[in-house]
């Protein structure tokens, strides 16, 4: 059956959540999906490129696709691809992601794309490398979906953004075997800190960093959560009034967790649906928070969330170090994320999950595997330092 390819309208939100519910059943933790009010902003949204593929001669979706952009970070996103379980294998899912990274790019103001795929099945996984999107990073235990998921990320470029890189001259240590996985599935060079798929971890263009804070050491730092939206956002554009310490596209913060004694304060979205938490700032920095993870991480438990992630330059081996000794594993990469002028600056996702870790059912691509490699090693030497387990 054909179908034809055009922008959603606000009389598709009916048969759009029918669509999403077809598809994932109940368990969709997008609001896009499911939220009329939230579709009903997207898809007015100047910002915001929702295509729909209508079968022939009704207006009835076979699949759905979204493309967020942040004009301000000139940054996309590529959520809510869905094709009807009617209309499978036909090459509409590569047809809808080309389409609306297509729209997007030919506005001139995203320099990327960007796609969290979910490792359930390979197919998605394919789909957004033939449409140009390059492997970069898996995140384990990401999202709450059908059971707890991992995610793996890609990310699409505009045409000139990669030879327009910052280089970066020294990296902590963990983050060598994710430099070397980009390096040898997503042609991303990093020759000013060796080649370290051929060197050995450890030498000298690595930056050491202490192991992660041990409960024994945090377990009296009392935690508070404060989940006022708007003030929080008021607060947060107080204490980071440069856009450029509050990078973190298509993120805002919904909620701040404290200790008692003020003496930081972690800017976070939470995002319950999801059971996810994104760390988007901490003020004054984030070594203040290093030592205070564990009961920082029982608090977020307690909002629901079992994931946690932050975005950091590659180039800040300070705020970096705080992140790896407070236990958080190097998991993505993002090369040019940043637009600083004419030149690009490159990000590194770091997570931690409170669950258990079980790859046994992702099914990962081999274009993705040597991020899993790599997701391993950093864990293995995070948690499980050799002298403790060789006797």
């Amino acid at each position: 059956m054909s179908v034809t390819i055009t922008p959603a309208v606000l009389q598709d939100i009916a048969d759009l959540r029918q669509l999403y519910f077809d598809v994932y059943g109940h368990g969709y933790p997008v609001p896009l999906g499911s939220d009329p009010a939230e579709m009903r902003r997207l898809i007015t949204d100047p910002h915001t490129h929702w295509l729909v593929a209508r079968r022939a001669g009704s207006d009835e979706p076979a699949g759905s696709v979204v493309v967020q952009t942040d004009p301000g970070t000139r940054i996309g996103k590529l959520v809510g691809l869905a094709v009807h379980p009617g209309h499978r294998h036909g090459g509409l899912a590569g047809r809808l992601t080309a389409a609306g990274c297509a729209d997007a790019l030919a506005t001139g103001t995203v320099d990327s794309v960007y796609a969290t795929v979910r490792v359930v099945t390979e197919g998605p996984q394919h789909v957004v490398v033939r449409n140009g999107f390059r492997p970069l990073g898996l995140m384990p235990n990401a999202v709450e979906v059908a059971g707890c998921e991992s995610l793996a990320l890609f990310v699409r470029y505009a045409d000139g953004v990669l030879e327009r890189r910052e280089t970066v001259a020294r990296v902590p240590e963990p983050l060598a075997p994710l430099l070397a996985a980009a390096e040898a599935v997503a042609e991303v060079g990093y020759p000013e800190v060796g080649h370290t798929g051929a060197r050995p971890v450890g030498t000298a263009e690595a930056v050491p960093v202490p192991g992660p804070a041990t409960p024994a050491t945090t377990a009296t730092t009392a935690m508070e959560i404060v989940a006022a939206r708007s003030f929080v956002r008021r607060r947060f554009l107080e204490r980071f009034p440069d856009p450029a310490d509050r990078f973190f596209p298509l993120h805002s913060p919904n909620a701040i967790l404290t200790p008692e004694d003020g003496a930081f304060e972690v800017y976070a979205d939470l995002d319950p649906a999801a059971r996810s938490c994104s760390l988007i700032a901490v003020h004054p920095h984030p070594a203040a928070m290093a030592h205070a993870l564990e009961p920082l991480m029982a608090v977020v438990r307690r909002t629901g969330a079992d994931y946690v992630e932050t975005l950091l330059p590659l180039s800040d081996t300070t705020g970096l170090g705080a992140f790896l000794a407070a236990g958080f594993v190097p998991s993505a990469l993002y090369p040019a994320m940043r637009r600083v002028g004419d030149r690009f600056h490159d990000y590194v996702v770091l997570s931690r999950t409170n669950r258990q870790i079980d790859f046994r059912t992702a099914a990962v691509s081999p274009l993705v595997r040597p991020y899993l490699s790599a997701y391993v090693r950093a864990w293995t030497a995070t948690y499980l330092p050799l002298h403790e387990v060789v006797s």
